[in-house]
């Protein structure tokens, strides 16, 4: 399974990006899949995460409410919708992959909201 991020870059306080996430080599359909983030200084951190079908999605408390976690089983992508950005959300983003019997992760994308 490899996991390929996109869609990071910088922008100002109160702005959006978007990210996208392109699975290859598995059956992404079948997988949870989700984002985290790694800010400098900090721990890896959850963002959020939706559930195979994408009838479920889950949302750190920090993220709720401005970011929007989707996918397209047919393209095989997911993707994070960032509203409202606030320079806290500086960060490496990560995708992730729960193929049940194991994570699988992409190189990540780095985002940075400028005051």
């Amino acid at each position: 399974v490899k996991l390929l991020e996109s869609g990071g870059g910088l922008v100002q306080a109160g702005g959006s990006l978007k990210l996208s996430c392109a699975q290859s080599g598995g059956t992404f359909s079948s997988y949870a899949m989700g984002w985290f983030r790694q800010a400098p200084g900090k721990e890896h951190e959850f963002v959020a995460a939706i559930s195979y079908s994408g009838n479920h999605t889950y949302y750190s408390d920090s993220v709720k409410g401005r970011f929007t976690i989707s996918r397209d089983n047919a393209k095989n992508t997911v993707d994070l919708q960032m509203n409202s950005l606030k320079p806290e959300d500086t960060a490496v983003y990560y995708c992730n992959a729960d193929v049940g019997h194991g994570q699988y992760w992409g190189k990540g994308t780095l985002v940075t909201v400028s005051s």
